[in-house]
C-alpha cells in the first residue's frame, strides 16, 4: 500500500474518530465484494493488504477435484501440487488470483462501497458513544426549528427536541446554550437519532448532581422528584451524615445553589423537602409551605387523610390542586384533604341523636314558632295603648274649638302631637283664648290671634266686630 493511500486513511481517522482497523477491514470487504461481482467468483476469497505499489493482492480458495466445472472455485489436483505437493482431492487451496488490472476496477466499483461503510462505521460510533449516555445530562446549541421541532447541536450530533419534551414557558432561541437530558437514542435509515428532554423529572435531579458537591459525594441523596414543568419542582432529599441538614445543602449559601438550578430551567419554583421514613410525617412535608394538623395514613390502599387549619386549606391544595397533586406523586400516596371546619360538619351531620335527646331537637326546631307569636300581641296592646291617649286628647278639648271650621294645614300640625301624653298641657294652654271672645264659628279671625295672646288686641277685635 502506498503511503498517500495510508495518509488519507489516518486522515478520516482523525476527523471520523474512526480506527485505522476498521477502515482497513471496510475496504477488505468491499474490494472482495468488488471482485466477486466483476469475475462472478462464488467461493471464499481474501483480500490482504500489503505494503507494496499495488497495495492490494487477492487471494481465493480452491477445492481440489478430480473434473474442474467451475475454474474460480475448483482446481485438478495436478494444480493443487503446484502450490502444496501434499495435497489431496477434497483439499481447500488458497492461492493468489489478483488480476493485472484489479487496482482500476477497485478503484471504480469499490468506491461507493468504501463510502457507503465509512458512514455507517461512523453512524455506529455515534450510536455507540450517545447510548452509553442515556440519563446523563449535555449541553447544546440551538440550531434550528422545524414546525413545532427544536434541533439542538451536540457537537457530532444533532438532537431532536420534540413538543411533548419542551417546557411551556421556554423561548429555545437561535444559538441559546442549553442543558438537556438525554432520553434515548434510535436507529434510524438516516443513522442514529438522539432524542432529548427538558421536561423529565431527572433533569432537575441532574442539576442539582452537578450543584451541589454532596449529592455527588454521596452524603445526600435525592430520594424522589415530582415535577409539573414550567410551573413547580418538588424534591425530597435525605442525609447519611447526621451533621449534614440536607435542605440546607441544597439550598446554598444564601440560596445560590438552588438559584442556579432556577435559572437554567427559566425561574420555575423549587421546593425541597426532608424525607422521612415515616409515612405520616412525610406527607405532612410534602404538602409544604401548609402545615398540616394531623396525617391519617391507611397502608392498605395507600391513601392518606391531612387535616389542616381552615386558613391553610387553600394553600395546601395550591392553584388548580398543584400543591396536593405534586406531594402525591412525590410520596406515592393517594392524599385526600380535609379543612377542620369541614371535619366538624361531617362528624354533626353524620353522628346520630341519643336516646331522648330526639324528643328535645324537635322541640327545638318548632320554638321559633311559638316564640313569635307574642311579638304580635305586643304590638296590637301598643296600639290599643295609643288609642285612649288620642280619646282623651279630643275629650279635653274646648267645645268651641270642635266647632271651629275644619282645620288649616298649620291647625292639624298642632293637634298631632295630642298622641304623646305630654300634650294635654299643651293643648289646654291653646284651648284659653278660645273662651273668651264669643265669635261666631263661620269666621276664622277669632281663631287667628291665639299665635299672640295679648289681651288688648283681641278686644278691639272683638269691638270692631
Amino acid at each position: 500500500m502506498n503511503a498517500d493511500f495510508l495518509d488519507a486513511l489516518r486522515q478520516i481517522e482523525k476527523e471520523k474518530e474512526i480506527p485505522l482497523e476498521v477502515l482497513l477491514e471496510t475496504i477488505q470487504s468491499a474490494l472482495v465484494t468488488a471482485y466477486k461481482k466483476n469475475y462472478a467468483t462464488t467461493g471464499d476469497v481474501r483480500v490482504s493488504v500489503v505494503a507494496t505499489k499495488a497495495g492490494f493482492k487477492v487471494f481465493c480458495q480452491k477445492d481440489v477435484v478430480e473434473t474442474v466445472e467451475n475454474v474460480h472455485g475448483e482446481m485438478t489436483i495436478e494444480e493443487a501440487r503446484k502450490y502444496d505437493p501434499e495435497a489431496q482431492i477434497g483439499s481447500v487451496i488458497e492461492i493468489e488470483v489478483t488480476p493485472e488490472n484489479f487496482g482500476r476496477i477497485a478503484a471504480q466499483t469499490a468506491k461507493q462501497v468504501v463510502v457507503q461503510r465509512i458512514r455507517e462505521a461512523e453512524r455506529e460510533k455515534v450510536y455507540e458513544e450517545f447510548n452509553d449516555r442515556v440519563g446523563e445530562v449535555v449541553t447544546g446549541t440551538v440550531q434550528h426549528k422545524e414546525q413545532r421541532n427544536v434541533y439542538i447541536n451536540l457537537g457530532r450530533v444533532e438532537a431532536l427536541l420534540p413538543p411533548a419534551e419542551q417546557a411551556p414557558n421556554e423561548p429555545y432561541r437561535f444559538n441559546d446554550r442549553v442543558k438537556v437530558y438525554l432520553l434515548e437514542v434510535r436507529r434510524t435509515p438516516r443513522g442514529p437519532q438522539v432524542v432529548v428532554s427538558r421536561t423529565h423529572p431527572s433533569l432537575i435531579r441532574r442539576l442539582f448532581e452537578l450543584e451541589v458537591p454532596e449529592i455527588s459525594e454521596g452524603i445526600v441523596s435525592i430520594k424522589s422528584v415530582a415535577r409539573e414543568p414550567g410551573a413547580r419542582t418538588k424534591i425530597a432529599v435525605a442525609s447519611t451524615d447526621e451533621k449534614v441538614d440536607p435542605v440546607g445543602a441544597c439550598v446554598g449559601h444564601r440560596g445560590s445553589r438552588v438559584q442556579a438550578v432556577v435559572n437554567e430551567v427559566y425561574d420555575e419554583k423549587i421546593d425541597i423537602v426532608r424525607w422521612n421514613a415515616d409515612a405520616t410525617k412525610f406527607i405532612s412535608e410534602s404538602l409544604s409551605p401548609a402545615k398540616a394538623s394531623s396525617v391519617t395514613v391507611d397502608e392498605d390502599t395507600k391513601t392518606a387523610l391531612v387535616i389542616v387549619p381552615d386558613s391553610q386549606l387553600s394553600l395546601a391544595i395550591g392553584k388548580s390542586g398543584q400543591n396536593v397533586r405534586l406531594a402525591a406523586r412525590l410520596t406515592g400516596w393517594r392524599i385526600d384533604i380535609r379543612s377542620e371546619a369541614q371535619i366538624a360538619r361531617a362528624a354533626l351531620t353524620a353522628e346520630p341523636f341519643p336516646e331522648g335527646e330526639e324528643e328535645l331537637a324537635e322541640a327545638v326546631e318548632s320554638s321559633d314558632a311559638v316564640v313569635a307569636e307574642p311579638a304580635i300581641e305586643v304590638e296590637t296592646s301598643v296600639e290599643q295603648v295609643e288609642e285612649p291617649v288620642m280619646a282623651t286628647a279630643e275629650e279635653t278639648a274646648d267645645p268651641v274649638v270642635q266647632e271651629a271650621p275644619k282645620a288649616k294645614a298649620s291647625k292639624s300640625k298642632k293637634t298631632e302631637p295630642a298622641k304623646k301624653p305630654k300634650a294635654k298641657a299643651s293643648k289646654s294652654k291653646e284651648a284659653e283664648p278660645a273662651k273668651k271672645p264669643k265669635a261666631k264659628a263661620s269666621k276664622p279671625e277669632a281663631v287667628e290671634p291665639e299665635n299672640k295672646p295679648k289681651a288688648g288686641k283681641s278686644r278691639k277685635k272683638a269691638e270692631d266686630v
